[in-house]
């Protein structure tokens, strides 16, 4: 067996004799298993932390991505691997549910693989060793609760969520203007939250970006920005208290279902057909005018004839917008989408403060801003930067910072982050294990070695004594008794997150837990590979 690498940089195993290789089995298959989840981890646990180095992926058709977001590394990484893919699907899940921690999730089962493998070697059996890992994480997520803190926080005091949101985006590219990120993301996902029902609907929140300009030029806009400009050159360009008609009907004569053909043989006959149509066109607009329009918005184009019209009858438009945009203007404004022109009336209209076309730079590029709308519960994040990989990682970054702001809102109890939870999670659990009489003590006290993983991971990616660092805190949470004090990563001086304000969500943490257990307990009860070639 050797180990090569191919262009790209990735590993893989030759083995010589190929077709005298027989199916895996057994331990063989188990610790085969463990190897292949444990490969995807070590992948990613540089990655961890606010020092976390980031990936460069290259798609196939070459297409670069620059990221330390664990779940688009792994998305977009090429995994043949059943096992792996499991690992995929782990930090996938994360993302999905919690937002946030999709790379501490995947760095947390491939210690817990890497503990599992140890005790095979033992001779311990992986059901055993399965029921130790259950058991231990029941252990883990109930003493997280205990050491859980709420905060309260509101419209007005909003300092707290942007602490939380600030630990989420220290770990990403955009650190540098992290306050600012932060504050950003809380007042969005603020905008749109049912603080009632505790509810928050991110399908309001629409992130857009356009290359140019510098981050710190990245605003949030109490509205709509659409990718579109007015439809003539010499139409306002700033509408004040605008009335907006929604359409999905087009600006152009009826056309009949089946095939036609129209025999024009005298100039009388064009000059009446010319003049039809002149009505369509003016009875569209002039019904625009009734209900009292000051802007169309339209799916459909429209051709020169009715654009001309619309600019002679003041009445400004915007053609050829999408049909996911209309839906959040019409959520924006309070109006309402009109299939037809003979539907259109005063109550339907949209309402907005502001419409405003705005140009950017040198290119030409211009945009719709509405602002000011009857209903303020759609709002833009819109982003600016260098080039359109650092616009597609603040993205990103972004969504992870509005997750974490809903979880909050969802559940607001919140643990210490720098590793200081799962420190203290290991000294509980390990503590605990003395209280179980049979193997799975054993387990048990692995699992408390594996929690230790993740601030190994962060002292490692910070240019710290891992070992060193790892036992000087744990020593400082044991004596005093504070499950505070975590890995000083930044080098502030100080141990204690509470005066760091490094915070995370209580239930970002304990799903990180649990998946990892979950996925971890498939992999050791998996004992047989079956590919289609083998039946």
């Amino acid at each position: 067996m050797a180990l090569a690498f191919d262009e790209y940089g990735r590993p893989f195993i030759i083995l010589k004799e190929q077709e005298q290789k027989t199916r895996l089995s057994g331990l063989e298959a188990q610790k085969a298993n463990i190897s292949a989840g444990r490969a995807v981890s070590r992948i990613l646990r540089t990655s961890l932390g606010p020092k976390g180095m980031d990936k460069m992926l290259q798609s196939p058709d070459g297409d670069v991505t620059i990221t330390n977001d664990g779940a688009t590394i792994l998305e977009q990484m090429d995994v043949d691997n059943q096992i792996a893919k499991l690992m995929v699907e782990l930090s996938r899940s994360q993302d999905y549910e919690i937002g946030d921690g999709t790379t501490g999730v995947v760095v947390m089962a491939g210690a817990l693989l890497e503990q599992a493998e140890r005790l095979l070697e033992r001779g311990i059996h992986p059901i055993r060793i399965a029921e130790g890992y259950e058991m231990a994480s029941r252990i883990a997520v109930e003493h997280l609760e205990r050491i859980a803190q709420k905060f309260d926080f509101g419209r007005t005091n909003i300092e707290p969520l942007v602490q939380t949101c600030m630990t989420t985006l220290s770990s990403k590219i955009v650190n540098r203007c992290k306050r600012a990120l932060a504050e950003i993301s809380v007042k969005a996902v603020l905008s749109v939250a049912d603080q009632e029902r505790k509810d928050v609907n991110l399908d309001l929140i629409k992130v857009e970006g356009k290359v140019g300009g510098k981050l710190e030029d990245t605003e949030l806009i109490y509205g709509i920005t659409v990718d579109k400009d007015m439809s003539h050159p010499q139409m306002p360009k700033q509408i004040e208290d605008a009335k907006i008609a929604i359409l999905t009907c087009p600006f152009e004569p009826p056309k009949p279902k089946t095939k036609h053909k129209v025999d024009i043989d005298t100039v009388e006959k064009f000059q009446t057909l010319r003049q039809q149509e002149q009505k369509y066109f003016d009875d569209m607009v002039q019904k625009c005018k009734d209900v009292g329009a000051t802007l169309v918005i339209c799916q459909w184009g429209f051709d020169d004839e009715a654009n001309h019209l619309l600019m002679h009858q003041n009445l400004p438009a915007v053609r050829w917008v999408g049909g996911v945009e209309l839906e959040l203007i019409a959520i924006a404004t309070g109006g309402r989408i009109v299939p037809r022109f003979q539907e259109l009336t005063p109550e339907k209209l949209g309402r907005a403060g502001l419409v405003r076309e705005k140009s950017f730079g040198t290119t030409k590029d211009k945009m719709l801003y509405i602002e000011h709308c009857a209903n303020s519960r759609a709002v833009t994040i819109f982003i600016r930067g260098g080039n359109k990989m650092m616009i597609e990682e603040t993205k990103r970054s972004i969504h992870d910072a509005l997750c974490v702001a809903r979880n909050l809102i969802r559940n607001n109890f919140i643990v210490y982050g720098g590793g200081a939870a799962e420190i203290s999670c290991s000294i509980a659990v390990e503590a605990a294990a003395d209280k179980y009489p049979g193997v799975e003590q054993y387990a048990i006290r692995a699992f408390a070695d594996a929690l230790d993983a993740v601030p190994v991971a962060l002292a490692e990616n910070s240019g710290l004594q891992p070992i060193e660092t790892l036992s000087a805190v744990k020593s400082q949470q044991i004596k005093e008794n504070n499950p505070h004090f975590g890995i000083d990563c930044n080098d502030v001086g100080t141990n204690d997150m509470c005066e760091q304000n490094v915070f995370e969500t209580l239930i970002g943490k304990q799903q990180q837990i649990l998946l990892a257990t979950q996925v971890v307990k498939m992999i050791l009860k998996i004992d047989d590979v079956i590919s289609p070639s083998d039946y």
